[in-house]
């Protein structure tokens, strides 16, 4: 009897083991590093665009995105979601998409692969879309 109870223990301590990484692991240490007001600035042919990404330590984020055209117009949108980081891949389900719930034919998630060259920026690539995106942190309540 004593001997099956410290085999179940032992199976049961193996197998939860394999489902999440150890609490001092690399994926760790970066997914405590996330939380917090990211900023990226692109400038593509005379169009500006800037996102500020809030991540939150509970998993939630928000994203709001400033656009002016070439000719000054400016296009302001507002979105929200959930967040998630694999140990290398930061995944963003978004639940609002400029303040609606998205429908077909918008994919509601995005996905970057990560590295962290400082503790003040982080580089994401997009592989679906074959780019790499650049974000640096700033202070809280920046606005795009």
């Amino acid at each position: 009897m004593r001997r099956r109870l410290w085999l179940a223990s032992a199976c049961a301590a193996a197998l939860s083991a394999c489902t999440e990484p150890p609490a001092d692991s690399p994926a760790d240490e970066v997914r405590l590093r996330l939380p917090g007001t990211w900023l990226r600035e692109q400038d593509e042919g005379g169009v500006r665009v800037r996102r500020i990404l809030v991540l939150e330590a509970d998993g939630e984020f928000s994203e709001q995105v400033r656009i002016v055209d070439a000719g000054g117009a400016v296009t302001e949108q507002s979105h929200a979601g959930h967040w998630t980081f694999d140990g290398t891949n930061l995944k963003r389900k978004y639940s609002l998409m400029d303040g609606k719930a998205p429908s077909a034919p918008t994919i509601p998630f995005a996905t970057f692969a990560l590295k962290l060259p400082s503790k003040n920026e982080f580089i994401g690539t997009d592989n679906v879309r074959g780019r790499e995106v650049r974000y640096r942190r700033v202070p809280a309540g920046t606005q795009p």
